[in-house]
């Protein structure tokens, strides 16, 4: 440092007092510690006595580092003394890191990574969790490491970096997230951060410009720095490392105020209800005065005035900030989305590196030496070792102390191994007819603790002839992966599993004691090999020993990316070529001795431990996983033990070897001449092997030893390094750029030393060998020399095929590479060994990952290992659980998402998860300039696991996609990485008018999108005309004429009729409310008087009384007595709004208005004149009330649409009896007919049906309140089937009710009689697109009580007229068309045909009635639209309502929905607007006068599409799919927020399945919308707002989501 050489006191005073200045704006965190040090450093430069330094040079490949006894470090000893104290240390934290990805280097490539990203701020919103939610489990402590991080088959245990960072310290004041969040986005854009150490790797010449200061904020930021550490010089010779500050949290981009300054929402609206009573809520006090211009979000800006603050909107504030960050990708050049094309196709980038190298040649192995005295087959070297050296030890085996517990000699293991060949081939069957014959499979099931039991049965298998198929000992029938081991054994028709007696004894069993089936399983025969059990052989059996030829030896199981198990075929000719390799290869003697702590059934551990063991007389000695557990150091004291020459370890036996260290001082490694590193293959293998060198060089292990290798099932020993001479340079190591490596090139790294990747060789390729070098997709084409490919092998000592599978053997095992023409370069085949790398200098062989770890993520390759290297050197010591860490690809919207799945310490805290998590995502992104999709963590110990304790990758992924993973803490970004959506739709300018549009057409042959009904006819009886005039005057004909016809029947819950109302009943009934009206409410002609009753029969009496005084009833929804709170201002707003002069209402419900409970909610002391209509008087109005002209009105409609928009129309005399007739024609009614409704009568087609088409038309309604239902689910069922119903209408939620609460019911209906086959038309009555699937699973579930099928049909209405479809009784069935959803939000029709992908079932919205004609309007241009083309709905028909009732009186809005006019084509006629989108299609149908059928199809309401992208979208659609993605989701919403997409999903499952729904919904909604969803909330059953008509109120919902009102059970906000 600057100040080593300067004399500080020396100085002027001016200087140190700027010294002095500098060292409070870093003690403060006001400046850098880099920003420091540059300006100490220039102001002493002046001072410094310079000393003449050579400038080192970098080399394209550099050496090892030196060991730390070099000029750059400290002595060894203090160095081995730190580590000892950092390892012990680490050694009882119990949850350190990985050692298989454990590199210093690469720690502070990170930590300097995440530096980086200093200087712009960025606070990510965090998630929102219930408290009460995650109670994490508790997990069992265990000794040493039991669990590993990666797809590696074994466990490992992590070591923290060598420079300690200080701990922050939480700020007291500011504990919760929500706090520190609104602070962030409210307060000041800067904020200090904890500092922590670094080191930088190289000093970088700093920018000239230095930012001033800036001024502390406000308030203190959530971590602050205890101390400012000390600089702490790294042993590296390759850097000398700087310290610096690193920031706390998420730095990204800065919130300013300005940037907050558009207030959040109004948030008065009230919570929503249980889901128990359906009710009506208006969002605000809005009537449809408004017009269409004017956004609700711009009403709900401010409350009075003053801008609302709410902790939900200043998250998705924040969300906002966070994604307004430009995405990596450049998205310049888009094509213009068309129908057909979806994925915007990413141009190639000029600079990509491309490889520049000549065509590889292939690499050829040294000659394999024939050796005069090999065997002819490797059962003869046993039978040779086991005449000549009966007494020499072949196998030592551990007990689980570490201490040798009985050691098997070549004449032991001989004997008994020829005792089994015999009991297998003679001993198993009858005497004629044996179970097994030579050639058959045979499956062995040996413990890892067990090896001597293996040995005897391999070689027993090998002289019988059978082919050994070694397996894992299945533990119980949830094993990971077992049915897949099933699969194997099943492909290679395995019957017979050899075990041992403990081992079958220990097997999961039946409760009759029988071994368990296990799932995918053949049947197997076990048979217990232990020594008593087995036969001698006669004096004359000999077992047959013949030359090794191509028959399979064995099988050897291998699990692949997928999941799946196959297994590798091992013919006998290469069993013993491997050998003989092998031996060549290492210079094996005999008589030498092995410490094997690899599993001895498969890979490294059989064919060095097993095979090449005894065909050399090698004493092995076997070290179980188990002992390895217990006592790590248990390998380096046998080899101490024994002289041994030979080891076989991975890297994480290296790494606990280290950490134990200290329990042993007098070790010597000196008699070693191999330590064959096993999956030095990995680039990460590089730090394990110095690190132990570094340690165990003292004890005598020399550096030349350390010997990689690269090897795979199929092509078995690829390379291997040979044992090095004394004295000779090491080999070279590669420094390789991570960027070129993603492009598949090789790329020396000089630039960034961040993203730089240590590798080291595997040696050279096997003796005997030809390798190439082959283009890992597609054909297999020859690499050119600095391009990375995947390994082939030609040799005799490599897998045969992939047993029982010839397709995908072809593939793997016979593969001819091809040169850039695509010309085969020979006939000979190669074999995939699956592990990609180059060809280094002097044919040294470099592998830089595996296949299976490969993610292809827009046109570049990441590897899965370096992904967890990363994730790991972001100090995960508090969070993560042991270093367990998997990475994998899902494929989403075509291409593949990234995934991260870590295990969470029991202890972690919320924030140190959600800290961890986004601090990986900066790193990730910033050294493999890749984007996470997703970042999970699960509770410590509950990935699945492999049978050594790793992580089970294919089972996790399974797990993600189908939900059952359960993570406790999720970070969704695809905002980030989702970079191939198509460009966002620009609406043209309609460059084309409604006159060229409608020419284009009718040239194009295409007819003007438009349909009607049949005529209503002219009535030529005056008499009729008279009663039909006004419903007043039916009624009292009714009366005169037909006075005791039961024109109504009111059922109870237990279907007894409660009231009936004949024709005289009710008009007396009507007079006597008529006469109370003008007496006691003195109420004037035309005013409005409002009905407060529930379903019933008194409801339809104070109807018609309020129409002879001649006022004008409006109907409202009484309040629910438990949820007054919610459902009376609603009502208060009505009677305001409709400004009514009297309330009538029964005796209950006018205590209820009067209530103390009812003055909680609203001013109970202005309601207008209440009269209560229960016992009144006998008196008659002085006369009868007759309208003057048929265009007065006679009631006012007010509903609440599904936007939350409170709307009154009016409806007319004329009107009504014109809509009444319309109905009477289409379904045929008249007096002697019988119709049940199940319906709510508030308002639409509802109120119609169950107040005026009765007194009209004459017929029978038999009435059921829905809530009635409630107390009895088959009340309308039975009702139906009592009374022989022919037509009953209902609403959807009646529908769902009885679809969810009867569906599983239907043969305890038919057992009491109930029956269906009456029905002839069942007609829901709703204003929405027809729900399909609830009418398809209705009819399917009581077909078997006798419902047809062609019964359920919908109605159609909307609130300008209230009836516009409805399926008759005559005329043909509603039809159904597929439409493509991509058309659809393009405003296209489209028609596919069923289970096209991407279709959408649409359902004819009924017959048009009778007097109504539709046509279909582009609705800006106000033009009609041709036939199949989607528009707005205009419906021209006498039942038109008459106006908005608005309190503002604004006669442009009613004259635009009501009196519109085409703009061109028929400019005379008057349209009135529905609001809802639909289609006209011409059918094949018939209708009853032989015209083709046109079917009307409703989409959705204009008012609730989100506009998206440019893109239409209906929330329906969305909700299907995201309802679809997951069993737990019981019902969703959606709606936009400042064009973010939100997602409510109720979740009906336990709360831990809470957080497997986000990716889940995530995915589906982007897979088939296109869609990013930017928040998903998980909220309790009954949450989404539903109206009375079964409609989602989603604008209801998403005022209280901004309110914080729903109580989420978790809140995700994707990045």
């Amino acid at each position: 440092m600057a100040d080593r050489r300067v004399d500080l006191s020396a100085l002027p005073k001016e200087v140190r007092d700027q010294l002095a200045e500098l060292d409070l704006e870093l003690s403060e965190g006001d400046i850098t510690q880099k920003g420091y040090e540059k300006k100490r450093t220039k102001l002493l430069a002046p001072y410094i006595i310079q000393t003449p330094v050579e400038p080192p040079r970098q080399n394209d490949i550099q050496p090892p580092a030196p060991s730390s006894s070099s000029s750059h470090g400290p002595p060894p000893s203090s160095s081995s003394r730190y580590r000892e104290r950092r390892s012990r240390r680490t050694h009882r934290s119990g949850g350190t890191r990985d050692e298989r990805y454990r590199s210093d280097i690469h720690s502070e490539a990170v930590q300097a990574a995440l530096a980086k990203h200093k200087e712009e701020k960025m606070a990510l919103p965090m998630p929102t969790k219930r408290r009460s939610t995650y109670v994490q489990s508790p997990v069992v402590t265990r000794t040493p490491p039991d669990s590993s991080s990666g797809s590696e088959d074994e466990t490992s245990v992590r070591r923290q970096s060598s420079v300690v960072p200080p701990q922050p310290m939480v700020n007291p004041n500011l504990q919760s997230p929500d706090s520190w969040i609104n602070s962030t986005v409210q307060g000041s854009s800067t904020s200090s951060s904890a500092s922590s150490t670094l080191s930088h790797g190289e000093a970088r010449p700093q920018p000239q410009s230095q930012p001033k200061p800036q001024p502390q904020p406000q308030y203190k930021p959530q971590y602050q720095p205890l101390y400012q550490p000390p600089y702490q010089p790294q042993h590296q010779p390759q850097s000398s490392a700087h310290t610096a500050a690193v920031t706390d949290m998420l730095a990204h981009s800065r919130i300013a105020p300005s940037e907050n300054s558009t207030p959040p929402p109004d948030v008065t609206a009230v919570a929503p209800p249980s889901r128990g009573p359906r009710v009506d809520l208006t969002s605000n006090p809005v009537v449809r005065g408004m017009s269409r211009g004017q956004s609700r979000s711009s009403m709900m800006e401010t409350a009075d005035g003053v801008p609302v603050n709410s902790r939900v909107s200043t998250k998705i504030q924040q969300l906002l900030n966070t994604l307004k960050r430009p995405k990596r990708p450049p998205l310049s050049e888009f094509f213009t989305d068309d129908a057909e094309e979806i994925v915007e196709v990413p141009q190639p980038d000029p600079n990509v590196p491309k490889p520049e190298g000549r065509q590889i040649i292939p690499v050829k192995g040294e000659p394999l030496g024939v050796v005069s005295n090999w065997p002819p087959a490797l059962q003869a070297a046993l039978a040779r070792w086991g005449a000549t050296q009966g007494k020499s030890p072949a196998l030592t085996a551990l007990d689980i102390t570490g201490k040798p517990l009985c050691t098997l000699t070549y004449g032991k293991l001989w004997s008994r191994s020829v005792k089994l060949a015999y009991t297998l081939l003679n001993k198993l069957g009858t005497k004629n007819e044996q179970i097994l014959k030579p050639g058959d499979k045979v499956a062995l099931v040996y413990p890892n603790s067990d090896p001597g039991m293996f040995w005897v049965a391999f070689y027993g298998c090998l002289l019988a002839e059978v082919i050994p198929v070694p397996i894992e000992v299945p533990l119980s029938r949830k094993d990971v992966g077992i049915s897949q081991v099933g699969f194997l054994l099943g492909s290679c028709g395995v019957g017979l599993a050899l075990t041992s007696e403990i081992c079958l004894k220990g097997l999961p069993k039946t409760p009759t004691g029988e071994i368990l089936q296990f799932k995918g399983w053949p049947r197997l025969k076990w048979v217990v090999t232990d020594s008593k059990y087995l036969t001698k052989p006669s004096k004359d059996w000999q077992p047959h020993i013949p030359t090794a030829n191509t028959d399979p030896a064995y099988i050897e199981y291998k699990a692949s990316k997928d999941g799946t198990v196959v297994g590798v075929a091992v013919s006998k000719v290469a069993m013993l070529t491997h050998c003989q390799a092998l031996t060549q290869a290492c210079n094996y003697c005999e008589g030498e001795t092995l410490v094997n702590v690899l599993d001895f059934k498969k890979d490294i551990g059989l064919w060095h431990g097993v095979l090449t063991a005894v065909m050399n007389r090698i004493h092995t000695i076997s070290v179980p996983y188990a002992v390895m557990k217990a006592c790590p150091l248990s390998w380096v004291q046998r080899v101490h033990n024994h002289k041994a020459r030979i080891a076989l370890v991975k890297c994480r036996d290296l790494h606990w070897a280290m950490m134990a260290h200290r329990d042993q001082r007098d070790t010597s490694l000196a008699s070693l001449r191999m330590l064959i590193v096993a999956d030095g293959a990995n680039p990460w293998s590089v730090s394990s092997c110095d690190a132990f060198l570094n340690v165990f060089q003292s004890h005598g292990l020399k550096p030349e030893v350390i010997c990689p290798c690269a090897t795979s099932p199929e092509a078995m020993t690829v390379a291997i390094r040979r044992p090095g001479v004394p004295g000779t340079p090491l080999p070279a190591r590669a420094i390789l750029s991570m960027g070129g490596l993603s492009h598949g090139v090789i790329r020396v790294n000089t630039e960034d030393k961040n993203s730089a990747l240590t590798v080291q060789d595997v040696g050279h390729v096997m003796p005997g060998a030809l390798m190439c070098i082959v283009k890992p997709d597609g054909p297999p084409q020859l690499c050119k020399t600095d391009e990375i490919g995947e390994i082939i092998i030609n040799s005799r000592a490599g897998g045969n095929m992939y047993y029982g599978l010839p397709g995908v053997t072809k593939n793997t095992f016979e593969v001819i590479p091809v040169n850039a023409n695509g010309v085969p370069i020979g006939e000979i085949p190669f074999v995939r060994s699956g592990l990609l790398g180059f060809v280094g200098p002097g044919s040294l062989i470099f592998v830089v990952g595996k296949i299976e770890g490969l993610l292809m993520v827009s046109g570049r390759r990441h590897n899965a290992d370096d992904l967890v290297a990363t994730a790991l050197a972001v100090e995960p010591v508090k969070t993560v659980y042991r270093g367990r860490i998997a990475v994998f690809s899902i494929t989403v919207f075509y291409d593949e998402r990234v995934t991260i799945v870590a295990e969470q310490r029991p202890d972690a805290s919320e924030e140190d998860s959600f800290q961890w998590m986004s601090r990986v995502l900066q790193a990730i992104d910033s050294i493999h300039q890749v984007g996470l999709y997703c970042l999970a963590l699960v509770p410590a110990n509950t990935l699945p696991k492999t049978p050594l304790g790793g992580i089970h990758i294919s089972d996790t992924k399974q797990f993600f996609l189908d939900g059952n993973l359960h993570p406790c803490n999720i970070l969704m970004c695809p905002h980030t990485c989702v970079t191939n959506l198509p460009k966002p739709r620009q609406k043209q300018p309609v460059g084309v008018g409604p006159a060229s549009v409608m020419v284009g057409n009718l040239v194009a042959g295409k007819r003007i999108a438009q349909a009607a009904g049949r005529d209503l006819g002219m009535i030529e009886d005056q008499d009729l005309v008279r009663k039909h005039q006004y419903l007043t005057e039916a009624l009292q004909w009714r009366a005169q004429t037909d006075a005791d016809h039961v024109l109504f029947v009111l059922l109870n819950a237990k279907g007894v009729p409660v009231s009936t109302a004949t024709c005289v009943q009710l008009h007396k009934r009507a007079e006597k409310i008529a006469a109370a009206l003008t007496e006691k409410g003195s109420i004037n002609t035309g005013e409005n008087v409002v009905l407060l009753y529930p379903p019933g029969i008194d409801l339809i009496a104070a109807f018609y009384g309020c129409l002879y005084a001649g006022c004008v009833p409006v109907n409202v929804r009484p309040p629910h007595p438990q949820n007054l709170a919610a459902t009376l201002p609603t009502v208060r707003m009505i009677i305001d709004v409709s400004k009514a002069a009297c309330i009538l209402t029964t005796q209950s419900l006018m205590r209820t208005l009067r209530s103390k409970e009812a003055a909680a909610s609203v001013n109970i002391k202005t309601w207008p004149t209440i009269i209560d209509t229960d016992d009144l008087p006998r008196r008659r109005p002085p006369q009868i009330y007759k309208p003057p002209t048929a265009e007065m009105i006679a009631y006012l409609d007010f509903s609440v649409s599904t936007t939350g928009m409170l709307t009154g129309v009016k409806v007319s005399h004329a009107a009504v009896s014109a809509l009444c007739r319309s109905i009477k024609l289409q379904c045929e009614l008249y007096s002697s007919r019988q119709i049940a409704i199940c319906l709510d009568p508030y308002c639409g087609l509802g109120f119609v049906l169950w107040c005026l088409a009765s007194v009209y038309s004459g017929h029978q309604s038999v009435l059921i309140p829905p809530f009635e239902l409630e107390s009895c689910l088959s009340l309308w069922l039975s009702t139906l089937s009592q009374y022989r119903i022919r037509d009953t209408f209902c609403s959807y939620s009646v529908m769902e009710l009885c679809t969810k609460g009867l569906g599983t019911q239907t043969e305890l209906l038919k057992a009491r009689g109930v029956s269906l086959s009456c029905v002839r038309s069942c007609v829901v009555i709703a204003e929405e697109r027809p729900r399909l699937a609830l009418s398809h699973s209705f009819s399917k579930l009581f077909k078997d009580i006798g419902l047809s099928s062609r019964a359920v049909s919908t109605a159609f209405g909307s609130r300008v007229n209230l009836a516009i479809c409805l399926q008759g009784t005559t005329g043909p069935d509603p039809c159904t068309v597929y439409v493509d959803m991509k058309s659809l939000r393009h405003d296209r029709v489209r028609v596919v045909e069923r289970g096209a992908p991407q279709s959408l079932p649409l359902m004819e919205s009924g017959k048009i009635l009778p007097g109504v004609r539709v046509i279909i309007v582009n609705p800006e241009t106000r033009g009609p639209l041709g036939d199949s083309h989607l528009g707005e709905i205009w419906v021209n028909s006498p039942h038109n309502a008459s106006g908005y009732y608005t309190i503002y009186g604004e006669e442009s809005l009613q004259a635009n929905h009501f009196n519109t006019k085409l703009s061109f084509g028929d400019p005379q006629t008057l349209w009135a607007r529905t609001g809802y989108l639909g289609f006209v299609k011409r059918t094949e149908l018939l209708e009853a006068n032989g015209d083709r059928h046109d079917a009307l199809f409703v989409v959705g309401s204009l008012d609730e599409t989100l506009e998206l992208r440019g893109l239409r979208y209906h929330p329906i659609d969305i909700e299907t799919s995201v309802s679809r993605a997951h069993r737990s989701i019981a019902e969703s919403a959606v709606f936009t927020w400042t064009n973010l997409l939100v997602v409510v999903s109720e979740l009906c499952g336990s709360e831990q399945d809470a957080l497997d729904l986000v990716p889940l919904i995530t995915n589906v909604v982007l897979e088939e919308h296109h869609l990013i969803v930017g928040v998903v909330v998980i909220v309790d059953p009954g949450v989404i707002p539903i109206n009375s008509r079964g409609e989602k109120q989603r604008m209801h919902l998403r005022d209280s989501f901004l309110a914080d009102q729903l109580d989420p059970i978790y809140v995700a906000y994707n990045m």
